[in-house]
């Protein structure tokens, strides 16, 4: 591999000569290896749009002239379109604040920005970090990627869902079958009214996300170091937060408070709280559909799902519910995710909070997961989720809770009587109140109608 020397405020350092990174970025390359975990894309895309972002207001408010506005809006997009992801190798492992990757960035679109302007004209931190701090740029990165995770790849998942068990609601509005508490029979329930709980459940988390967005809306830009925005020209948090919503279509404001956006992680917090409450549903979701379809003879049976794949290596014809558990799996770790949020924000020292790098990882792995998840399990589940009505309907009919009908005309505590001779004889409802005298069975049939109770 060939080598070229780039200098920062320590010393020479040796770097890649196929790489437009530079010496602060090697020094944390070399000085970081743990574990395999990368700064995420979002992150280095939010990056791109945040020094794009910088400059045009540094142009706009007379500290950067145009020429190197220019060419530093050049190398951003070029960073933003994902070309040069290679360029981004830094560890999530690495300082607290980020600034590593802060500085990651700054040198990419300097040393790129010098090539496409053909001279040396950029530098990473006059120029690319003009205005700026890691300890408001990162905040800032971490916000952007955050709103835009959510409202661009993680809604449009949950909108596909929601249409799925729309559509599934209309097609199974008159099929009755046998509610279920603690796993034991209920009374009865349409199935459709089944899955309208867990279309609101869509419908509901989505609403808390929404909740959370104004929060993540919030951008640290102009706070600079410690948040008295040392450096940073007057009104650049408002003028890079209009750019900044400019470039991206959408709201971003400049952080009432910088005290505040550097050194608390609420709004994240409350936003991967929205996130938990998804994945919990989820579960919830995945859970029904499995045991509903399990079987297909000694199980539920009550649906069918989409066979996708072998299930068994041994058992021949064995299929299993893997996009239930694939979905499940993704509930746990989004809910991991969320006790390590937690604790990461917790550790706001002063003036900076210093697990920054950790709760971006966290946040956009489980925006990332929970996206996925959810159009897989659309696309190979959902969307083929059949009912099994004869098997409903027997169910219906054999469940003993049906008695709950009789509570009106014989008490509850000769339903109680009817329903257990029912089931320590194996006969019916039916001749278990006519034997006991509780009703004849000319008034069981006029009273007694299942489909009815839902």
């Amino acid at each position: 591999m060939e080598y070229r020397i780039e200098r920062d405020s320590m010393g020479e350092m040796q770097v890649p000569a196929d790489r437009y990174w530079a010496a602060q970025t090697q020094r944390s390359y070399q000085n970081f290896k743990i574990g395999i975990e990368k700064m995420p894309t979002e992150i280095v895309h939010a990056f791109g749009i945040l020094k794009k972002g910088a400059a045009i207001a540094n142009f706009n408010l007379g500290k950067l002239d145009e020429e190197r506005k220019n060419v530093i809006c050049q190398a951003a997009d070029d960073v933003i379109s994902g070309k040069l992801m290679d360029h981004f190798p830094l560890a999530v492992w690495q300082t607290g604040s980020g600034t590593q990757s802060n500085m990651n960035s700054n040198e990419v679109i300097a040393n790129r920005g010098n090539e496409i302007a053909g001279k040396k004209i950029l530098h990473p931190n006059d120029h690319i970090n003009m205005s700026q701090s890691s300890n408001d740029t990162f905040p800032t990165a971490l916000h952007i990627a955050a709103a835009m995770s959510i409202e661009d790849n993680l809604f449009p998942a949950m909108d596909k869902l929601t249409e799925t068990l729309k559509r599934l609601e209309s097609e199974n509005e008159d099929v009755v079958k046998s509610g279920r508490t603690h796993l034991q029979d209920a009374v009865p329930i349409r199935f459709s009214q089944e899955i309208s709980g867990w279309r609101n459940m869509l419908e509901k988390t989505k609403k808390m996300l929404e909740a959370s967005l104004p929060g993540l809306k919030e951008l640290a830009l102009g706070g600079t170091a410690v948040g008295t925005g040392l450096n940073a020209p007057k009104n650049f948090g408002p003028e890079v937060a209009k750019v900044i919503s400019e470039l991206t279509g959408k709201e971003f404001v400049t952080a009432e408070n910088k005290f505040h956006a550097l050194t608390a992680k609420d709004d994240i917090t409350f936003a991967h709280g929205a996130l938990k409450a998804l994945a919990a549903d989820l579960m919830k979701i995945a859970n029904d559909v499995r045991w509903l379809a399990s079987g297909p003879r000694c199980g539920l049976g009550e649906i069918s799902i989409p066979e996708n794949e072998p299930g068994s290596s041994i058992m021949p014809g064995k299929v299993n519910p893997t996009q239930c558990e694939a979905m499940t799996m993704v509930a746990v770790q989004v809910m991991g995710n969320d006790a390590a949020i937690g604790f990461a924000a917790s550790q706001g020292n002063f003036e900076l909070n210093v697990f920054m790098p950790v709760i971006a990882y966290n946040f956009l792995q489980s925006v990332r997961l929970l996206s996925d998840v959810i159009v897989s399990f659309n696309d190979n589940c959902a969307v083929g989720i059949k009912a099994n009505r004869e098997k409903m309907k027997h169910n219906l009919h054999n469940s003993l809770m049906l008695v709950t009908a009789l509570n009106p005309y014989i008490g509850y505590d000769n339903a109680a009587k009817t329903s257990k001779k029912a089931y320590k004889e194996n006969i019916s409802l039916k001749e278990a109140c006519v034997q006991l005298g509780f009703l004849t069975a000319e008034k069981f049939d006029e009273v007694f109608h299942p489909e009815e109770m839902a």
